[in-house]
């Protein structure tokens, strides 16, 4: 029953992110929107971590297979694919490597952050 309650504010936070996409004119995804909000309610304490961490940490486990259509959709579309095979395989790669070092970077920066504010 817990999974329950914490999958229906998870959906209940996707569904503002919806309703916010529909009223601002951005070009932002829905999905952005709700983690946005959901973010800033973990952040100002309208929710707790815990509230939704055993529904989030399950999610978390399986979105592996949610990428599963996508790959279905881009060997069915492979005649369309092929002939930019090449520079999409590049600019996949390049990006990859990208945000894998953005990410490291941003990461050792919060590591850091996080050590000097214990030592104050």
């Amino acid at each position: 029953m817990n999974y329950l309650k914490q999958f229906t504010i998870i959906l209940f936070v996707s569904f503002l992110g919806e309703l916010l996409h529909i009223i601002v004119p951005l070009p932002i995804p829905a999905s952005v929107y709700g983690l946005i909000l959901m973010l800033l309610a973990l952040c100002f304490g309208v929710l707790r971590l815990e509230q939704v961490k055993e529904t989030a940490d399950f999610l978390i486990e399986i979105m592996p297979v949610m990428f599963i259509p996508a790959a279905v959709g881009l060997l069915e579309s492979w005649s369309a694919l092929q002939p930019i095979f090449v520079p999409v395989v590049i600019i996949t790669i390049l990006t990859t490597v990208i945000v894998m070092g953005v990410t490291g970077q941003v990461t050792q920066f919060m590591i850091r952050k996080g050590k000097e504010g214990k030592k104050k």
